[in-house]
C-alpha cells in the first residue's frame, strides 16, 4: 500500500499547494475528516476551519473558509474559497476585520441575509485569528 497520496489545494486565485502528503485532516460539516493513503472515494463539504496536512513528518496548517474536498485512494483535491498558511496570516488585519464585522452585527437593522453574510465572514476571520495566534512567531 502506498505511504503517500497526491494533494492539491485550489482556490479561485489558483493552486495553493500541490504535492505528495502522508495525511490530511479537513474541517468537514460532519466533523473533522481524516484522510490517509487508500481512503475510499468520497466528496465532502468543508466549513471554515483549520486544514492540516502532514508531509515528511511535518504538519502544515491552513485557514480554510469553506469549499469541497474530493477524495480518491491516491489523490485528493481541495477546492477552497480561500486557503491561507497559518504562518502567513496578518493578525492585525484579521483582528481589525473581525472587529468591523462584530460592530456591524451589534448595530442591527439588517435583513436576515445580510446578518448571515456578516456572520459567515466573521467566522472566517475568527478561524484566521485562532490559527495565526497559535503559530505566531516570536
Amino acid at each position: 500500500m502506498a505511504k503517500t497520496f497526491h494533494l492539491e489545494i485550489v482556490t479561485p486565485d489558483g493552486s495553493t499547494f500541490k504535492g505528495e502528503v502522508d495525511a490530511l485532516v479537513v474541517p468537514a460539516w460532519e466533523g473533522q475528516l481524516g484522510v490517509l493513503p487508500g481512503h475510499e472515494p468520497e466528496v465532502a463539504v468543508m466549513k471554515p476551519g483549520a486544514l492540516r496536512y502532514t508531509r515528511d513528518g511535518k504538519d502544515e496548517w491552513l485557514a480554510i473558509s469553506g469549499g469541497f474536498v474530493q477524495i480518491e485512494p491516491a489523490a485528493v483535491v481541495v477546492l477552497a474559497e480561500t486557503a491561507e498558511l497559518a504562518t502567513a496570516i496578518d493578525t492585525a488585519r484579521a483582528k481589525a476585520q473581525a472587529g468591523t464585522k462584530q460592530q456591524a452585527l451589534s448595530q442591527g437593522g439588517m435583513s436576515e441575509e445580510q446578518v448571515a453574510k456578516i456572520q459567515a465572514s466573521l467566522l472566517k476571520e475568527l478561524v484566521r485569528l485562532k490559527l495565526a495566534e497559535r503559530f505566531k512567531k516570536g
